[in-house]
């Protein structure tokens, strides 16, 4: 009974110290997008939560408590950065009181910071709207720029859970080959695009302007985050009443008035863009979805 005994505890003492092989990374993303890459790049080695849907805002989010949770039990955090979730982020990483995805350490990744940001502004100044000193941050239209991403982040988990790097290494070269293939299939089929004019409602488009060939040639805001006034859209109405845009162009989770309003004075199509990923949607899907809106009025 003695020898049982003690063979019990060097046993429990065993399995105590071998880390369970079953252990999974928590990503916290912030945007939908990123959660649907990490699970593409994770697979059953991560859980992720997200912080936002597609109908939401992510400029503008409640630091709820439910948030505050899932963050504290984060491993790795997942966000866009450039000032996009200044307005609620920090709130939360100070509440979550999690050491390891705080600025600086290892837990936290901004995507942002993986690539070349278009639209950096000349001037920095707060009466100009909602400006982003680091540049445009909605990086999530541009494939190119998601598979920079993509491949940090695979490091990044890497970095986290070595013990998985084999499987993460397999998974970024499956998505790397899928993604590519897709992205020259979209580039074809969007040919016609090149060159066709849009009026938007906020300046979060110019990654897709710039991949697609499209033209911007007015905001319905009269500035960044600023909503659409009476004077403002007359003079849009003046600027494009000759020269009509092919598109007016705003986010899911925007209002449309603006745009229906324009768009009875010209009879040109509204197109509500999803923003992010709806929820277990992966990115090959939504980036069809989004293409998909624009050549259904192509001409």
């Amino acid at each position: 009974m003695k020898y049982q005994s003690s063979l019990s505890v060097v046993l429990l003492g065993f399995f105590l110290s071998v880390p369970l092989a079953t252990a999974e990374v928590r990503v916290f993303a912030c945007e939908p997008e990123w959660g649907a890459l990490s699970r593409e790049l994770g697979g059953s080695e991560v859980t992720v939560v997200n912080a936002t849907v597609a109908e939401q805002d992510p400029h503008h989010i409640q630091a709820r408590p439910s948030l505050i949770a899932k963050i504290r039990r984060a491993d790795l955090l997942v966000c866009t950065g450039a000032e996009l979730e200044v307005g609620w982020l920090p709130l939360l990483l100070r509440k979550s009181a999690n050491g390891a995805i705080q600025p600086g350490q290892v837990g936290h990744f901004m995507a942002a910071e993986q690539v070349e940001l278009l639209g950096k502004p000349a001037l920095i100044d707060r009466q100009l709207g909602d400006v982003h000193a680091a540049g445009n941050p909605h990086i999530q239209f541009d494939p190119h720029r998601l598979e920079q991403v993509a491949r940090a982040l695979t490091a990044r988990l890497i970095e986290i859970d070595a013990s998985h790097k084999a499987e993460y290494t397999a998974r970024l070269q499956h998505f790397l080959s899928s993604w590519q293939k897709a992205v020259s299939a979209w580039e074809s089929r969007a040919e016609l695009l090149r060159g066709k004019t849009m009026v938007v409602q906020h300046k979060s488009w110019v990654y897709l302007s710039s991949w697609l060939g499209l033209k911007v040639v007015a905001a319905l805001e009269p500035k960044p985050g600023i909503p659409p006034s009476g004077a403002h859209l007359a003079k849009v109405l003046s600027l494009v009443k000759k020269d009509k845009p092919d598109f007016i162009v705003h986010a899911g989770y925007q209002s449309e008035q603006a745009s229906r309003w324009l768009a009875a004075k010209i009879d040109r199509p509204i197109l509500s863009v999803p923003f992010s990923p709806a929820e277990d949607e992966s990115l090959m899907a939504w980036y069809e979805r989004v293409l998909g809106l624009f050549l259904a009025v192509a001409k």
